[in-house]
């Protein structure tokens, strides 16, 4: 098997404000993987905030290759994965789902498999997925919201931590009159105190909001728990549920674990964690970082797994390079084709290159 990679550089539409940052754009490291013919793809994407940059992803990328040409097939490669023989120790989560990605892309073409199946689902998933509204004022969050209601989209995730806690109330409120019967999820991103969080959560239940993701700092899963146990609102653990350990200490204590596959190593490993929360009163949510259709594809092919699905990274992109799972209708949807069921667009300049 012979391994390739090439970086592209991702572009938002629009600037993304969080309560820790602001992004306009990040890199996408794409991997090929090729084999009698055959070729499988995956991706790996940037992010500050689990330290990964371009030079990084682009060396591991070359230390993987080297790693899955002594395997003489794909899926003794992916066996070997999921048995956490392929991976040098401390690689990252991001770089063993891009991997994965690509062998089971592979697999499933050399199978002539949907990826679904191959994980045990009869049916191709089609979910509704959530769309961000960014930290941005209640006007502009309110036209946003319009324009998404009637585009199809039945869940709003609203993104909170303002400085001025009003206005968060008031991008709600707003959002609540532009789009009356949409589902409304909150992320913070653990902008709030314990304190705080207490004293806002009976107000936004009060809007209708569903349920809010990770409103404290990550660090202290303790205080995560201790929140959900009297929150009026659904508290969901993203950046306090990283690995599976994280899962199994928050199981049961909180009402939703955000399950994103590059940060808690793919698919396999997303699959673990979904039977460890099975019976314990906490629920699934499938979350993504902002990537293009391939990024996100492997996702989608869980979806029918999870309570909240907030798998909209492709849809902030200026331009996609890939496509094939949809989105902008509110619904992303995996294909019945082989493998992941996605594809260059026709318009883009993909080149890959030899690590």
């Amino acid at each position: 098997m012979k391994l390739t990679q090439h970086t592209v550089r991702l572009t938002l539409t629009e600037p993304l404000r969080i309560s820790r940052s602001t992004m306009t754009a990040r890199d996408a490291v794409c991997l090929t993987l090729e084999h009698d013919g055959s070729s499988g793809h995956g991706e790996a994407v940037t992010s500050h905030f689990y330290g990964l940059d371009t030079p990084t992803l682009q060396r591991l990328a070359v230390r993987t290759g080297e790693r899955l040409a002594r395997f003489a097939d794909p899926e003794t490669a992916l066996h070997a994965l999921h048995a956490g023989e392929l991976d040098e120790p401390g690689t990252p989560a991001a770089m063993t789902a891009a991997t994965e990605s690509a062998l089971l892309d592979l697999v499933g073409k050399r199978t002539a498999t949907p990826v679904h199946r191959i994980l045990g689902a009869a049916a191709a998933p089609r979910t509704a997925t959530a769309r961000t509204i960014s930290l941005t004022s209640p006007g502009v969050a309110a036209a946003q919201a319009r324009l998404l209601s009637r585009a199809g989209f039945s869940v709003i995730k609203i993104k909170a931590g303002d400085r001025d806690h009003a206005t968060d109330l008031d991008r709600v409120r707003a959002v609540r009159a532009a789009a009356p019967a949409a589902r409304l999820l909150l992320d913070p991103n653990g902008a709030w105190s314990e304190s705080r969080a207490r004293a806002l959560l009976p107000r936004f239940a009060e809007l209708g909001v569903e349920a809010v993701e990770q409103p404290l700092a990550p660090g202290d899963p303790e205080a995560l728990a201790r929140l959900a146990a009297r929150s009026p609102v659904p508290v969901i653990a993203d950046e306090d549920a990283v690995t599976y350990e994280d899962a199994r200490r928050l199981a049961g204590r909180v009402h939703g674990i955000n399950v994103k596959l590059a940060k808690c190593g793919g698919v396999h490993a997303a699959l673990r964690i979904a039977a460890l929360l099975e019976g314990s009163g906490t629920d699934l949510m499938l979350g993504c970082l902002t990537a293009s259709t391939l990024g996100i594809a492997p996702a989608v092919h869980l979806g029918d797994r999870a309570r909240w699905t907030d798998l909209d990274g492709h849809l902030l992109l200026a331009h996609d390079p890939w496509t094939g799972i949809g989105g902008a209708d509110g619904f992303v949807a995996a294909a019945e084709r082989p493998g992941l069921g996605v594809h260059p667009r026709s318009e883009a300049r993909i080149g890959s290159a030899a690590p």
